[in-house]
């Protein structure tokens, strides 16, 4: 399913929208282009720190809630255990070729399911990258669109995660 945008031409309409709404981890931002979701802040505590964010990706962030109910809507069904799958378009090119793997290869983890960081480095070729693998999943730009936090270390421990592991730890448990 594509993020219902009703642009014509996403090439010469690069626009970046937003919303921030409730979830159990207090206010969360997410932003989409016309390619897709971009960002996602799981923990927002100010609305100007996220639009502070998205100014990186482009001068001129336009909040429209109203446009962007589906994916709140999703965020909801996530957090009450009636979604195991996100049915939005990812954008992720604002990452490296390297990063953009590693962040695909997080989408084919499934629900309730663990990986480690040196599964992922295998599962995109490159074996010896574990920590490299490790560090792009820490700059995943999309948590739960791009499920981070179904990476943990190979002897079982969460590892890292943005947030703080107790984020981390939480979102483990809903997928339990």
């Amino acid at each position: 399913m594509n993020i219902p945008l009703g642009i014509k031409n996403p090439e010469k309409d690069e626009t970046l929208t937003y919303t921030i709404f409730n979830t159990p981890f207090g206010k969360t931002g997410v932003a989409v282009t016309p390619f897709g979701i971009c960002r996602v802040v799981l923990s927002v505590l100010r609305e100007s720190d996220f639009v502070e964010i998205l100014k990186r990706l482009h001068p001129s962030p336009v909040k429209q809630p109203n446009r962007l109910k589906p994916i709140e809507k999703e965020f909801h069904l996530y957090f009450d255990r009636k979604l195991k799958k996100f049915s939005f378009q990812p954008d992720l090119r604002q990452g490296t070729l390297f990063q953009q793997k590693v962040w695909n290869k997080l989408m084919s983890i499934p629900y309730g399911k663990t990986q480690s960081y040196k599964w992922l480095a295998n599962a995109i070729g490159e074996p010896k990258a574990f920590r490299a693998a490790g560090n792009a999943n820490g700059k995943n730009p999309i948590p739960l669109i791009a499920p981070c936090h179904r990476v943990i270390r190979k002897n079982g421990q969460l590892g890292g995660f943005t947030g703080g592991s107790h984020l981390k730890e939480y979102l483990l448990n809903i997928e339990k």
